[in-house]
């Protein structure tokens, strides 16, 4: 536990900052994202962003909603290139490489992200079908054997085995909402992605929930470079190693984890991190 202090001042409010809440220098640059600005037609949304995402880190995106926080994932896999009259400058390079450079192809970029959204979002199917159905899509995955182990390996590394083993052939909707979720992470890791985006994925469950996916993602980072964005302070400060806090489409901070909270550089991001607005 952490008491906040900012500029001098001691905070009334306490965090839990995680276990390994700084960069760990040893970690490799994964993604760059150097000077980016994204327009909406006529509308910015994002002001010349750059920032540093590493291998076997989960980075928390912060701030008040509107503030570009969700278009900056999206440009990360280039979702965003479905958005008519929607326009980028700037470059995000993954592993040193321009990825939206003439000769990259768009859906193969994308198969080297995994996403999990806001609200559970399990396909109305087995929980087999769900986890298997990506794999066999791309080719990963051909005989019958290979797809029980890649099944297996998937639910298990979800922490979900043991709980639905005996019910692969029940559809994925009719688990729990944190078992769903849960669900939704073993099939966003099922193609072997590289990078892990995570769009505010505890906002529709349970405290208990919760506790089990924070857990969660706290073993998966020894295997992804993971991007979450929550709206949640205390699960930021709980989970991740560093924070870029934005507002208004500019990303205000960004650091280790424990400065972000502990000890915020601008009164803006003070402010928003215990509680003043937002």
């Amino acid at each position: 536990m952490q008491t906040v202090v900012a500029q001098g001042r001691l905070i009334d409010q306490q965090l839990h900052v995680g276990s390994h809440p700084g960069h760990d220098v040893t970690h490799r640059l994964k993604i760059r994202v150097d000077n980016v600005s994204f327009w909406y037609g006529e509308k910015q949304a994002l002001d010349g962003i750059t920032l540093d995402l590493y291998d076997q880190e989960v980075t928390a995106f912060i701030g008040p909603s509107g503030c570009g926080k969700s278009t900056l994932l999206r440009c990360l896999n280039r979702m965003n290139d479905e958005i008519r009259e929607a326009r980028m400058t700037g470059q995000i390079l993954l592993d040193g490489e321009n990825i939206n450079a003439p000769d990259v192809d768009p859906p193969f970029l994308r198969r080297r992200f995994g996403w999990v959204a806001q609200k559970p979002n399990p396909f109305p199917r087995s929980v087999y079908y769900n986890i298997a159905y990506g794999a066999l899509l791309h080719g990963l995955v051909r005989r019958r054997d290979e797809t029980d182990a890649l099944v297996r390996r998937c639910l298990e590394r979800a922490g979900l085995w043991d709980e639905v083993k005996d019910r692969l052939d029940k559809p994925g909707t009719d688990l729990s909402g944190g078992q769903q979720q849960r669900l939704c992470v073993a099939r966003a890791i099922s193609t072997d992605p590289e990078v892990l985006l995570m769009d505010e994925p505890g906002s529709a469950l349970d405290p208990v929930s919760t506790a089990h996916l924070e857990e969660l993602i706290e073993e998966l980072r020894e295997h992804y470079c993971i991007v979450i964005i929550t709206h949640n302070m205390q699960e930021a400060a709980r989970i991740s190693q560093r924070a870029a806090f934005f507002h208004l489409g500019k990303l205000v901070e960004q650091g280790d984890t424990k400065d972000i909270f502990v000890r915020p550089r601008t009164q803006l991001c003070h402010d928003y991190v215990t509680g003043r607005y937002g």
